[in-house]
């Protein structure tokens, strides 16, 4: 865990501690439900540490729901039972083409960090490619969440039916690297932060590699341009070569009908907890209002197009 002084000089590099909009308003009546992920993972460590942020900035009541990703935050979103979710942009993209307008319609509060795209093997399994998974026993992330969504695509990208192509089984991270060191799978799909710690744990017992999207980016990109191509470095999880693959952003999003006070409130707060947040989980300090913006193709809700404009005039 970072030092609060660490965190706010990385924060004053990055010109993060500059002038922000005043005060938030204080909101004792407001009561939200948070949607994060499973325990432990960086959906749930994130908002927890965003809950108590709107506790402390806005004394408002959060209740934080663990769930299974994703998905399942999405629907709770268009179901009414939850007020903010965490989501990737793809599962988001498609909710907003299914539901583009009404009051539980996704909007943006903010681009929050990005995940990268991992398939994991043993170094020795004679898997090369995502090709050679046919018919392997393989992880595709939990039900309802992001993780399995790129994982089907990546397969039927590759010409791989997700369900008859491999022996899928659906496993969160933890179980994932479990089953995988336990010999029970032969590979499993996973998105999120580098590195991931529970990869990274991994990687110290069993020697791992990731599989290398290059030769799929372009044609998966055509179909699903929300990905974005990436690199994970050399030197990462001992795998001494670069990798290519996929960039995943995610988001914090809201329902449209939220008031463009309380959206920009909640916002605000964010940014102005943000030291806090990144001593509970350092990947809040790539949090960052240049790039919080870019939220394609979700809108940004009112109320935080309004903070934005505020803060660039702040700065200015």
């Amino acid at each position: 865990m970072a030092t609060r002084r660490a965190v706010l000089r990385a924060l004053g590099a990055l010109g993060l501690v500059a002038a922000l909009p005043g005060c938030s308003r204080s909101y004792p009546d407001l009561r939200l439900k948070l949607a994060t992920g499973a325990k432990g993972g960086n959906y749930f460590t994130l908002g927890t540490a965003l809950a108590r942020a709107w506790q402390i900035e806005l004394a408002a009541t959060t209740e934080v729901l663990t769930t299974g990703g994703s998905l399942a935050n999405l629907t709770l979103l268009a179901s009414g039972g939850a007020d903010v979710v965490i989501s990737q942009v793809d599962t988001a993209a498609d909710q907003l083409r299914r539901t583009p307008d009404g009051p539980r319609s996704p909007r943006a509060l903010s681009r929050i960090y990005d995940d990268v795209v991992h398939v994991v093997v043993p170094a020795g399994s004679p898997v090369t490619a995502l090709a050679g998974l046919r018919g392997a026993r393989v992880s595709v992330g939990a039900s309802d969440s992001g993780v399995l969504v790129i994982a089907q695509r990546l397969l039927r990208a590759t010409g791989i039916d997700p369900v008859t192509g491999i022996r899928p089984t659906n496993l969160g991270i933890t179980q994932s690297v479990a089953a995988l060191e336990a010999g029970t799978i032969d590979a499993f799909f996973w998105s999120g932060g580098l590195p991931t710690p529970a990869v990274d744990d991994l990687a110290r017992r069993l020697p791992i590699r990731l599989l290398d999207l290059g030769d799929i980016q372009q044609s998966l990109r055509k179909v699903y341009p929300v990905y974005t191509p990436g690199t994970v470095p050399a030197g990462s999880y001992t795998i001494p070569e670069p990798i290519q693959t996929l960039l995943v952003r995610n988001f914090l999003l809201v329902g449209a009908a939220m008031t463009d006070d309380v959206a920009h409130a909640l916002i605000q707060a964010l940014f102005q907890q943000q030291p806090a947040l990144a001593q509970a989980i350092q990947l809040a300090l790539t949090i960052d209002l240049r790039a919080a913006i870019g939220t394609q193709p979700v809108p940004l809700h009112p109320g935080a197009e309004a903070f934005y404009r505020e803060a660039k005039n702040a700065d200015s």
